[in-house]
């Protein structure tokens, strides 16, 4: 009977030579994922690097600027103070309940047990996060396209143009790191697995709901071919598991504003975030057409458009479903919602499967032309260190 793991694609394993038959390997092999490790750690490294160049170059501090700009002021004053601050700036007013709680547990415990400050807390374990999520995005690739694609693919993902938020205190690593691994538990049919790390998620990032996205469409097709006969528990404990994490925290909130159902999503509309089905996000396309507007607004409208095209090219791969639900959930989000039109790329950091398709390409071109395939990657590192080090030290606008 098919598994779960083979909705789509085949799991393809470790590279075997030409005429061997391909050894299916359960997890990923410890060589191949230390190099891809130390790819991506060096990338990261460059990237911080150049964020320090820059910012000394202009009289700032790299460590203030990576660990309490923007949101990470936020989470780390949850951190040290609890859920309770409410900042007013008419016509908006800014309430921390908007921010899900993981993170900012995470780094009161850190800094409970170890004397580093907040903004140090939030910072080591975005990094640390961040080295999971390649792991885990290393682990998913490997199993559907062997180790070459799988390094190419941890490789893209550190070098995308809004990667530097991996390396700032904020929650996109830590969802892509829980996301990562839930798809591959996904993948390799660990049902309690997938709805753990699932509801994990959901307590991550307002967007982590598509993690449990993921677990339940799975699931229900997975019901849906089995004609309902034979479905193991651990499905069904998965399923029910998954979107713990992201209701509870919304009902929680809504608990504490006097509006069980509605009161979270009132949060996020003073915050100037709603979900308009793409009505704000096609106004302030035409505003751009129209007047034009700072750097970081038709950038971000780029990116997102690269977003579209790339689950296109996924979807036309047949990737698995876990994979099409998880990213399109993400793009669901960052297309139809409005609001802070400038962080939709960040939203869609740990959107890792889109890279696939590219990474797959990229790996074609490497044996073929290798230094054409150098000089793309040469590209992108440039892109990725310039853009991040401009977005964190001279944008001047949110992240």
């Amino acid at each position: 009977m098919t598994s779960v793991s083979t909705l789509a694609s085949p799991a393809v394993t470790t590279e075997s030579g030409p005429g061997e038959r391909a050894r299916p390997r359960r997890l990923p092999a410890a060589s191949g994922l230390v190099h891809a490790l130390g790819l991506f750690a060096a990338v990261r490294l460059l990237g911080v690097a150049a964020v320090a160049l820059t910012a000394w170059s202009s009289g700032g501090r790299p460590l203030a600027l990576l660990g309490g700009s923007w949101d990470s002021v936020w989470y780390v004053g949850i951190a040290a103070d609890g859920y309770g601050r409410t900042v007013p700036m008419p016509p908006r007013s800014f309430s921390d309940l908007a921010f899900f709680p993981l993170y900012p547990g995470l780094i009161r415990a850190l800094t409970e047990l170890t004397p580093l400050s907040g903004p140090g807390a939030g910072l080591l374990l975005a990094w640390a996060a961040a080295a999971v999520a390649a792991c885990g995005i290393y682990a998913v690739g490997l199993r559907l396209h062997g180790r070459a694609v799988a390094t190419v693919l941890v490789l893209l993902w550190g070098l995308l143009p809004h990667s530097v938020v991996l390396s700032m205190a904020y929650t996109e690593p830590v969802l892509a790191a829980l996301a990562a691994w839930a798809l591959y538990a996904l993948l390799t049919d660990r049902w309690l697995w997938a709805g753990a790390l699932a509801a994990l998620a959901g307590l991550a990032r307002p967007n982590g709901f598509a993690v449990a996205a993921a677990v339940v469409v799975t699931a229900a097709y997975e019901v849906w071919r089995r004609r309902g006969r034979d479905v193991p528990r651990r499905l069904w404990a998965g399923a029910a598991l998954a979107p713990a994490g992201w209701t509870g925290y919304v009902l929680w909130v809504g608990y504490r504003t006097g509006d069980v159902t509605g009161g979270y999503f009132e949060v996020q509309r003073r915050w100037g975030s709603r979900f308009d089905f793409g009505r704000g996000s096609l106004e302030f396309v035409r505003h751009l057409l129209l007047h034009g507007d700072r750097f970081v607004f038709p950038v971000a409208l780029a990116l997102v458009a690269a977003g579209v095209l790339l689950f296109l090219l996924l979807a036309a791969d047949r990737a698995p479903l876990p994979l099409l639900v998880y990213c399109g959930a993400l793009l669901l989000v960052a297309v139809g919602g409005s609001g802070f039109f400038q962080s939709k790329p960040r939203f869609l950091l740990p959107a890792f499967p889109l890279l696939l398709p590219p990474a797959v390409a990229l790996v074609r071109t490497a044996r073929a032309r290798p230094w054409h395939a150098a000089l793309v990657v040469a590209a992108l590192a440039g892109l990725s260190f310039a853009y991040g080090a401009y977005l964190v030290v001279h944008a001047h606008k949110s992240l």
